[in-house]
């Protein structure tokens, strides 16, 4: 079974792919916003080594998982327990159109209209992508996905992603 971390843009597909990972049997999710933010305090993040503390432990219980996020402080040291690294990369216009697309997400959101009132904000931090010099910019996803000697795989489509996906069910 895996134990695969999956990381990109904001709506590159990663929640979906993590989800389909996650539907195999004995495989557990771990969305890395649920750990990054201070969950009493919205939009203030947590401090790294609590949040550090908490994957490692999540991994530790956990035989069988798929990690997904963009934050390159936490998925580099997902990726030292990873046996596979997937980095989706399918462009800007993808992800802002994914992000349009996207289902609501309770687990962050009240509502669906509560989650849709940050869709312009979310649409162009996915734009900056490429622009920004932080832990969630491309060139940060790009370094650590050249760094890593372990098995990974970039993909750059929805479509490649959707055949990923598809595999899983054999």
């Amino acid at each position: 079974m895996p134990k695969v971390v999956i990381f990109g843009n904001s709506g590159s597909g990663k929640s979906t792919l993590a989800n389909k990972y996650a539907s195999l049997p004995e495989v557990k999710h771990l969305d890395l916003d649920t750990i990054a933010w201070k969950p009493d305090q919205p939009g203030v993040r947590e401090e790294l080594g609590n949040s550090l503390a908490k994957l490692e432990l999540f991994i530790s219980e956990n035989q069988d998982w798929a990690i997904e996020g963009c934050y390159s402080s936490l998925i580099s040291k997902a990726a030292d327990y990873a046996d596979e690294l997937i980095f989706l990369n399918p462009g800007i216009s993808a992800c802002r159109e994914n992000c349009k697309n996207r289902p609501w997400e309770p687990h962050k959101y009240g509502s669906k209209e509560e989650q849709d009132k940050n869709l312009d904000m979310l649409l162009s931090w996915v734009a900056d992508y490429e622009n920004r010099k932080d832990e969630f910019s491309l060139t940060a996803h790009l370094e650590l996905f050249q760094k890593h000697e372990g098995k990974k795989v970039m993909i750059r489509s929805n479509a490649e992603a959707a055949a990923k996906s598809s595999q899983l069910n054999t």
